[in-house]
């Protein structure tokens, strides 16, 4: 069970069912915070609050909020005005639709929090809430009121909890427009074939195993200047040249990418996948003794192959070093049957 201190006290509200609840932060932050030093001789930075019209520092008692007008003018606004709201979200959380998981866009998402039941007489309604949103496989759309402000929010189960996102509004999430690139882009399947090796090569990941080396090595930096020690030096960045051939740059990525996850460099070789709904025809393997006639159909069909090659490594196609080897087998093997054809005819 969270021992955590809840920010917010209220009330689900689900139809004519009212479940009081307490709102607990769900995350928490564990980056490092720096203090504000002077440089010469390490003393605290600090800001002082001063009153611009008495010109003295004023306590945070004595603080409040204004709202400034377009004159000018200060409006000042108490936490007794902001709580008496005439909204029936300012104590609720009141769900106003459910509706499949996936109708939520992920930009809108927010801060999250988990619904705690208030007491014994919440247990009976909060858990026939939560059973009821499993069942329907929905998520509950609400408005509830935070920090001086309506927001919208979105429940959803987690484990035997009910958690809720914080929801930006529709109009808060701005549009991509003119961030894709202008000019008209063809990416050809070729390379898309090794886009799908690249990501089934990195596969996927255990979530659980992820952590912040920023901050561990933030750590071990502050750990040896308080000992009195080097702190410890970044390796030097690999220098590499301007990748510009595309294709080459993603063979090289799925090589590294089955190196670092233990294969051998003889599985490293990058093989194109087929195209999606184009059957590629693979050459196949003949054996045993061939006629004169069947061998020179043969060394024609290949000869064809091999001009077809070139010609589209003329155009610009890249073609990887395991295939060059290929290719000049092919046409060893091709003057061998010629020859082989020859002298039998003669």
């Amino acid at each position: 069970m969270l021992h955590v201190r809840s920010i917010w006290n209220g009330a689900i509200s689900f139809g004519l069912v009212s479940i009081p609840i307490k709102l607990v932060n769900a995350t928490e932050s564990h980056s490092i915070s720096f203090r504000q030093i002077h440089t010469e001789d390490g003393g605290r930075i600090r800001y002082r609050k001063f009153c611009e019209l008495e010109d003295r520092e004023v306590t945070q008692g004595e603080i409040g909020k204004g709202y400034e007008d377009a004159d000018g003018t200060i409006i000042p606004i108490t936490e007794e005005d902001l709580s008496s709201l005439p909204l029936p979200t300012a104590k609720t959380i009141e769900i106003v639709a459910f509706v499949p998981a996936d109708r939520i866009d992920p930009l809108q998402m927010d801060a999250a929090y988990y619904l705690q039941a208030g007491g014994a007489p919440a247990a009976k309604p909060y858990t026939l809430l939560r059973e009821a949103l499993k069942r329907s496989n929905k998520v509950a759309i609400a408005k509830f009121a935070l920090r001086g402000r309506e927001r919208l929010g979105m429940l959803r189960v987690v484990g035997e909890a009910i958690a809720m996102h914080g929801l930006l509004w529709p109009d808060e999430v701005r549009a991509p427009e003119g961030l894709a690139p202008d000019s008209h882009v063809t990416v050809r399947d070729q390379e898309l074939d090794l886009a799908d090796a690249l990501m089934d090569t990195l596969g996927e990941v255990d979530l659980e195993d992820l952590h912040d080396e920023y901050r561990e090595a933030v750590e071990e930096v502050i750990a040896a200047k308080a000992a009195g020690e080097a702190p410890p030096q970044a390796p030097e960045p690999a220098t590499g040249g301007k990748v510009l051939d595309l294709m080459a740059a993603l063979e090289s990525s799925v090589r590294a990418a089955r190196e670092s996850r233990g294969e051998e460099a003889e599985h490293a070789e990058v093989k194109s996948l087929p195209q999606r709904g184009t059957a590629r025809a693979a050459p196949k393997q003949t054996g045993g003794k061939k006629s004169t006639s069947t061998a020179k159909k043969t060394a024609a069909k290949k000869t064809t192959a091999a001009k077809k090659s070139t010609a589209k490594s003329g155009q610009g196609q890249v073609q990887g070093t395991t295939k060059k080897a290929a290719s000049k087998s092919t046409a060893k093997k091709t003057t061998a049957k010629k020859s082989a054809s020859r002298k039998r005819t003669a």
